[in-house]
């Protein structure tokens, strides 16, 4: 019996926090959406169906390892990723 693989996004790992599976889940969910386009925390908890608290969280977590940044002139604040940090690969 083979046990299904989860795949998380590759800036779902953080340095600076535990990685554990919950984390890396929510953090990939809030980062696929992020690819797409930058949002605001609203709507992430919308696309992603997780807690507006567990969404900031994490976003915050992101944002000290400078993986997302937020647009800090305007409420509420629209988010989108930078860049850094590893990227997917391109399959064939």
């Amino acid at each position: 019996m083979f046990m299904d693989r989860i795949v998380f996004h590759p800036n779902a790992y953080l340095t600076e926090t535990k990685n554990i599976r919950q984390g890396l889940t929510s953090r990939t969910k809030i980062l696929r959406v992020l690819e797409r386009n930058s949002v605001t925390a609203g709507t992430l908890v919308k696309e992603t169906g997780l807690n507006y608290s567990v969404i900031l969280h994490h976003l915050r977590l992101l944002e000290s390892e400078r993986i997302v940044t937020r647009r800090a002139d305007k409420k509420p604040y629209s988010w989108k990723l930078t860049g850094i940090g590893q990227q997917r690969l391109k399959t064939a």
